[in-house]
Parts: C-alpha cells; sequence; structure tokens
C-alpha cells in the first residue's frame, strides 16, 4: 500500500526511527496545548498496523514511554491517557513464532495497556487516521509495521512468496542454482514452526550457515 507510506511510516532505517520519534514526540507537545477535547484524543492516539517483530516491539514502546518516560512531563495532559492500538489482520500476536511465546507477548502488551485489534485488517489509512474493518479511528500517529514487499532483486532466482521472498532449499541455495545463495530478509526459510522471521538475529545465523557451506564447498567436504 504505497499510498499509505505519507501517513503510516514504516521502520526500516535509522532515518526512518528519527522520523517515527518525531512524530510520537511531536503528538504529546500538541495534545498539551490543545484545549479541543476530540483533537487531544486523536493527538493521544497511536495506531501500529501489524503484530510481527517490528509491530509488538512499536506498541510496546510507545505504550512504556507514555505510563513511564513522559508522565511527567506535561502539566495539562496526563500522558497516561494515550491509547496504544495494535492492529493484526490475523487473529495471532507473532504468528510465526511458537504458541506458548505468543502468549506470553499478548499478555505483556495487555499489562502495558496496548489494546490488541486482532483478525481485522487495516481498510484505509489517511493523516486523520485508521478505518479497521468498518470502524474509523482518528489518530494522529499511524505506523506501518504489517511487512513490505522484498527487493525485486529477487525476481527472476525462482519461487517466490505473495511477499515476493526467495523459497530456498535448506542449505539457503536457489533451487536448482547450488551456486546461489539468498539470505535475510529476502529468503523465506521454512523453519520448525513455520517460516523463519525476517529479523535481524535470524538473518546473522542465516550468514554464518551460508559461509560455513561455502567454506566446505571450497574445501571440498559436504555442505
Amino acid at each position: 500500500h504505497d499510498e499509505w507510506a505519507a501517513s503510516a511510516p514504516g521502520l526500516k532505517t535509522i532515518h526512518d526511527a528519527l522520523g517515527i520519534r518525531k512524530r510520537i514526540l511531536t503528538a504529546f507537545e500538541r495534545a498539551e496545548w490543545t484545549e479541543d477535547p476530540d483533537a487531544r484524543r486523536r493527538l493521544l492516539t497511536f495506531v501500529v498496523v501489524g503484530a510481527g517483530p517490528t509491530g509488538v516491539e512499536l506498541a510496546g514502546a510507545i505504550a512504556e514511554i507514555a505510563v513511564h518516560t513522559l508522565s511527567r512531563d506535561f502539566q495539562h495532559v496526563d500522558t497516561r491517557d494515550a491509547r496504544v492500538l495494535l492492529v493484526e489482520a490475523s487473529d495471532k500476536v507473532l504468528a510465526v513464532y511458537p504458541d506458548h511465546l505468543q502468549q506470553k507477548a499478548k499478555a505483556q502488551l495487555e499489562g502495558l495497556g496496548v489494546e490488541l485489534m486482532l483478525g481485522t485488517p487495516v481498510t484505509h489509512v489517511d493523516a486523520d487516521g485508521v478505518v479497521v474493518g468498518e470502524e474509523r479511528i482518528p489518530a494522529a500517529t499511524v505506523l506501518w509495521a504489517a511487512g513490505v514487499a522484498a527487493s525485486p532483486l529477487g525476481e527472476g532466482l525462482g519461487e517466490r512468496d505473495r511477499a515476493g521472498r526467495v523459497r530456498v532449499e535448506p542449505d539457503l541455495t536457489v533451487t536448482g542454482h547450488p551456486e546461489v545463495y539468498v539470505v535475510g530478509d529476502l529468503a523465506q526459510v521454512q523453519g520448525p514452526d513455520g517460516p523463519v522471521p525476517g529479523v535481524a538475529p535470524a538473518a546473522t545465523q542465516m550468514g554464518r550457515h551460508a559461509a560455513t557451506n561455502l567454506l566446505a564447498t571450497l574445501a571440498g567436504r559436504p555442505r
């Protein structure tokens, strides 16, 4: 949904992180000075779209900022009144993780005061908020954590999934091309509990695994 990018930025780079921090802190500052109760509620409403690793961490961080970090920094607004919503089209938090970790993450988010809206897709995003299903939610800050399309570099490397990630063999090579490795969030790796998530620790492990196999091949050993 490239058309939503301006109203719902994602988190992929340091530049993105600085922009998101500015949005969050600016929303609290503007809420401090507005006398319109509807505008204040909108400014204190934060919507995170996508309950994968990035979305869970973002929602939890915003809730902690509101409840603990900023609670004594303002005179006219109580930051603890902030509403943080985590919206997910599927019915699970951290769907690619084992069930016990899903339940633990869900309990911790709820303990922080995060509202979970599971099984309900976002159907529209604009500068004034989001539409979740058929419900309009006014929000000054909407953050996109529902994933992005993989790099177009993967095109032509064989079978890809819906997000454009290349399906690889267990040794991380492209099917039919044992000389070509794909690692990181461009690779669709099937683990025991489903696809391996496109996060940094997994990418680091894939890099080590590919390097080990390359060295084995150069030494004439099996991968």
